[in-house]
């Protein structure tokens, strides 16, 4: 079996991504942490940082007790979503991107004489040139090649950072032997403990373990494309549909009362029914959770009939927040959550609804807002919430800054226009 797949990995990539932006930052141990706080958690660190033991997890105030000099940064998804763009369109100039995984991550699939180990190591040098030369020279990547995805990903980690690894068929299984459970896609903390409980504590008892083993510990076919990839065999997978959307905001002090709270989760309602119109799903559930300082929590879930209208949302989230009982102690982290998604093409029209109408007000409230900015229409209960809940960066979720974050542009005279065209509309405020 040939090789087959190029797996690049772009490492501490938010890290990397401050240190090409900012020379200061170069060759320094640097944390980016979601908001800037000690309570909060880094989620990147710098390789200069990783010296100390800080690392993805590790909170603002342990790293900065591990390492008194360290620079910690608040994130700013638009510039890293921005450079995962550019390293698109790089890697493409040298070969076609055939899936990206997450924002630093993707795989590219080989063909004809690129699938010879020679070719293809010659061919990943030329993405980290290009890389160097069009992006920055801070953006390092880890590149594996293997038979399928599965084990060029495996063999990105294998050397880090900036490093080159091959794995050839005939270098399975023993070069995997090496490896904890844990190094596997697909084998986290739970996982591990299932197959601890079945006999299974190495990666070599991993590999010679029966197929029907393995569909037992997994509780399905999951089992047996681990069974597969493990030999590299590439396996498809069924396409992704989402199963939830939603948003949760850890206040700042300044909104940690309940009206400042229930205004944030108005605000990040609406940005999770915006994501839902443009992912084209519906929603029959909306789920409501707040967590206070004494680490007593309120949730609670109502169901409602199919819809992506926002209007209908938002009298849904204010329905449930009424049947919350009263709670003198301070709200600190608030989140929305819609479930049982459905398709738009699998939508059964009610016979009386008048669902154009509600439509017709979910489109223009949309395109206003990418046009002219997350300010130029909204429902008033996020009024006092606007610049709450930016978009959130995460490895394995590449957010759409413009719904996310609003990124348009503040054109008054145009949006002033373009708001009055809709009638009849109540509950609005208007920029």
């Amino acid at each position: 079996m040939s090789l087959r797949f190029l797996f690049i990995d772009f490492n501490s990539f938010f890290a990397s991504v401050e240190q090409q932006e900012n020379p200061t930052f170069r060759g320094k141990p640097i944390a980016v942490v979601p908001v800037m706080s000690e309570n909060t958690s880094c989620i990147a660190a710098s390789y200069e940082a990783k010296k100390f033991g800080i690392k993805t997890g590790t909170s603002a105030r342990e790293a900065k007790e591990r390492c008194p000099e360290i620079t910690i940064l608040g994130a700013r998804p638009s510039v890293y979503v921005q450079y995962h763009h550019r390293l698109v369109d790089v890697v493409e100039s040298c070969i076609p991107v055939h899936t990206v995984k997450s924002i630093d991550e993707m795989a590219c699939e080989l063909s004809g004489s690129q699938k010879n180990k020679v070719n293809a190591i010659t061919l990943a040098k030329k993405i980290k040139q290009e890389i160097a030369k069009h992006v920055g020279d801070q953006i390092q990547s880890s590149i594996g090649i293997a038979p399928n995805i599965f084990l060029a990903k495996t063999a990105s980690d294998m050397q880090k950072p900036n490093g080159l690894v091959v794995i050839e068929q005939n270098d399975l299984p023993a070069i995997l032997f090496s490896l904890e459970l844990s190094d596997l896609t697909g084998i986290g903390r739970n996982m591990t403990k299932r197959l601890f409980r079945n006999g299974i504590y190495t990666v070599e008892q991993l590999w010679n373990a029966e197929r029907e083993i393995l569909h037992k510990v997994w509780g399905g076919i999951e089992g047996d494309r681990m069974y597969e990839r493990l030999r590299g065999i590439e396996v498809a997978t069924p396409p992704t549909h989402h199963t939830t959307i939603g948003h949760s905001h850890v206040l700042s002090p300044a909104e940690r009362t309940m009206d400042n709270a229930v205004a944030v989760m108005h605000r990040i309602l609406q940005k999770a029914a915006m994501r839902l119109r443009k992912l084209g799903y519906r929603t029959s559930m909306i789920a409501a959770d707040i967590r206070f300082y004494d680490k007593k929590d309120w949730n609670d879930v109502i169901t409602i009939s199919e819809t992506s209208d926002t209007l209908q949302l938002t009298n849904a989230l204010k329905a449930l927040l009424e049947r919350k009982p009263f709670m003198k102690e301070k709200p600190l982290q608030v989140g929305v959550t819609l479930l049982n998604l459905t398709p738009e093409k699998e939508h059964t029209r009610s016979m009386f609804d008048d669902e154009d109408r509600s439509s017709a007000l979910s489109s223009a409230v949309d395109e206003l807002n990418l046009r002219f900015g997350k300010t130029a229409l909204y429902f008033g209960g996020a009024h006092t919430a606007l610049e709450s809940s930016p978009a959130k960066i995460a490895f394995n979720h590449i957010p759409d800054i413009e719904v996310e974050d609003g990124k348009g542009g503040r054109v008054k005279k145009k949006k002033k226009k373009a708001a009055n065209n809709i009638d009849n509309f109540t509950d609005f405020e208007v920029s």
